[in-house]
């Protein structure tokens, strides 16, 4: 069982707060969402987590869009903010969890899925506090890798910025993030000696993490992606991913006629 409650952030916008019923740990992990903003499927991996025993805010970064909001959460609208805004508003976060009487948490992981994929590398390359990433089918794509208008920095140098250890998670069937991608990500991060496990799950859409998307979801590779969550979460939190070392864990498993030209977006 957990317990949920709204949480508000400083100067910022509220967000949700799972908590255990009884915490087995002082450790929190910050749940960003979907291009959809902050629908049931963030909550759900948020109410998990908590059920895993950790401490689990999902914060609403779009609280400060003013478009539709229906339209948002089916995919028809667009919205988004800028690196340093997502920062400051995990900034806050992370404060509050630490602060907080009901959390406390002396470690902080930040997970991003989709659009927010590329958060964690954000929020993380410049401050080191943060204790690991998890990065599910995101951060990877062209969008994500270039310097923009909302992202003075390109992936590769938040990558050299990284202190924390890393987890990704793509699907070969992904239709937006394709395996030069993938090769692009794993020689960034190995280039500058960068921590990380990363795992190409075969047949796998994109999203087919979300359950509430019956076309996208894929039940028995979301359970491996989440064992492998869970998995990291226990590794660092037991010291097994030491500032002093570099551990690369490379995982790819795709058709020998892979052609990512033929991979289609799903509902």
């Amino acid at each position: 069982m957990s317990r949920r409650r709204p949480m508000e952030l400083a100067n910022g916008p509220e967000g949700v707060l799972f908590a255990p019923a009884a915490r087995r740990r002082r450790e929190a992990v910050i749940v960003l969402h979907e291009r959809y903003g902050l629908v049931r499927h963030t909550l759900d991996l948020a109410r998990r987590l908590a059920r895993a025993g950790y401490a689990a805010f999902a914060p609403n970064l779009f609280a400060g869009w003013a478009g539709d909001a229906e339209a948002l959460k089916r995919g028809e609208a667009r919205a988004a903010v800028s690196d340093s805004e997502c920062a400051a508003i995990v900034g806050r976060a992370i404060d509050a969890l630490r602060s907080d009487r009901g959390t406390r948490s002396d470690k902080i992981y930040l997970m991003g899925v989709c659009q927010s994929g590329r958060y964690p590398i954000v929020v993380a390359s410049g401050r080191d506090d943060v204790a690991a990433c998890a990065v599910f089918y995101g951060a990877a794509q062209q969008r994500d890798w270039d310097a923009g208008e909302l992202q003075p920095l390109a992936m590769p140098d938040m990558i050299a910025r990284l202190s924390a250890p890393s987890l990704f998670v793509f699907g070969e069937a992904d239709h937006i993030i394709s395996r030069d991608h993938v090769l692009r990500l794993r020689g960034a991060l190995e280039s500058h000696r960068k921590s990380y496990r990363l795992r190409v799950i075969a047949g796998a859409p994109h999203g087919f993490l979300n359950d509430t998307m019956p076309g996208r979801y894929r039940a028995r590779e979301a359970k491996v992606a989440w064992d492998m969550l869970l998995a990291f979460l226990r590794e660092v939190s037991k010291g097994k991913w030491p500032a002093g070392r570099v551990r690369w864990e490379f995982d790819c498993d795709s058709a020998r006629a892979y052609d990512f030209s033929k991979n289609i977006r799903l509902e």
